[in-house]
């Protein structure tokens, strides 16, 4: 684990926004290593927090992160999309951060096949009980499919040469660990490093982790849902770290605060989305992506 594992993204902003200081509970959606929560208890000695995240292996390190705190803390090892079906007695929720996107525990573990720059298996399940892989999806899918998931969810130009060169290179072997995927990108964009420009690498891992998690299906739902069932003055955040979760965030939030022929049910905080200062890029580079938009609850 790297130093940036214990660096939350946009810390203060988080705490800014859920105005933390009120009495009540705070929900982590995306756990990780309880970077920001821990942000809120300690701002807060009044306030309690429950934590979901995915990612068993991450989630036992943030329960020990989270010991000090004692009963001021519940966790669940689940989805955030499953946060209305908890149970959780929402009157008293204050606050709910999504850090959504995969974390730097993850990132930073090769062997659970995130990170291009790292060899490992092409896995990339945050869920470990799901038994869908990148591996798997790479074997399986038709040479269209895989087109149209690295069009859609990377963003990615000539989609459907890559696909072809998966689906040729498939057959003799040659498509098994995270440095197979990475050179055959690299030879099918004829890559070379230039500054300022993302390795085409990341765009295709990206589409095949959202894929692999389902990280955008129901996402629209999950903000309707929960914003719908809260009470007035509760304080949404959610920071995204691609166009495709920011777009689903910031049309969630405008639905929301303009609702035809209905009251609105939000109130929203931030008019652009908040992005990390200078400094902070130079101590954590994943907060170089990160957006943070925030609305509250009328």
């Amino acid at each position: 684990m790297t130093e940036q594992g214990h660096c939350p993204v946009l810390s203060a902003d988080v705490v800014e926004f859920l105005n933390v200081g009120r009495e009540g509970v705070y929900v982590d959606c995306t756990l990780g290593l309880a970077g920001h929560a821990i942000a809120i208890l300690e701002r807060n000695p009044r306030a309690s927090l429950v934590g979901l995240d995915r990612d068993e292996l991450s989630l036992r390190q943030a329960r020990e992160r989270l010991m000090p705190y004692g009963g001021r803390v519940r966790l669940f090892h689940t989805d955030f999309k499953a946060l209305p079906k908890l149970g959780i007695a929402f009157r008293d929720v204050r606050g709910v951060l999504v850090d959504l996107g995969v974390s730097s525990y993850q990132l930073d573990s090769p062997e659970r096949g995130f990170s291009f720059s790292q060899e490992g298996p092409l896995d990339m399940r945050m869920d470990q009980r799901s038994k869908i892989t990148a591996d798997r999806l790479l074997h399986t899918y038709s040479e269209p499919k895989l087109a149209e998931l690295f069009e859609t969810y990377g963003e990615l130009p000539h989609s459907r040469r890559l696909a072809r060169e998966i689906v040729s290179l498939r057959k003799l072997g040659r498509v098994e660990t995270t440095a197979d995927l990475r050179r055959i990108v690299e030879e099918v964009y004829r890559w070379r490093p230039q500054k300022g420009k993302i390795h085409p690498a990341a765009k295709a891992f990206q589409a095949l982790r959202i894929e692999v998690n389902q990280e955008l299906e129901g996402l629209p739902e999950f903000f309707e849902e929960a914003i719908g069932m809260s009470v007035p003055g509760t304080r949404f955040v959610a920071i995204s770290f691609h166009s495709l979760e920011d777009r689903i965030v910031k049309h969630a939030f405008a639905r929301l605060a303009s609702r035809q022929d209905k009251e609105p049910l939000v109130s929203i905080l931030t008019k652009k989305p908040v992005m990390a200062g200078p400094a902070e890029v130079a101590a954590n580079s994943r907060a170089r992506s990160a957006k943070l938009r925030a609305a509250e609850r009328i």
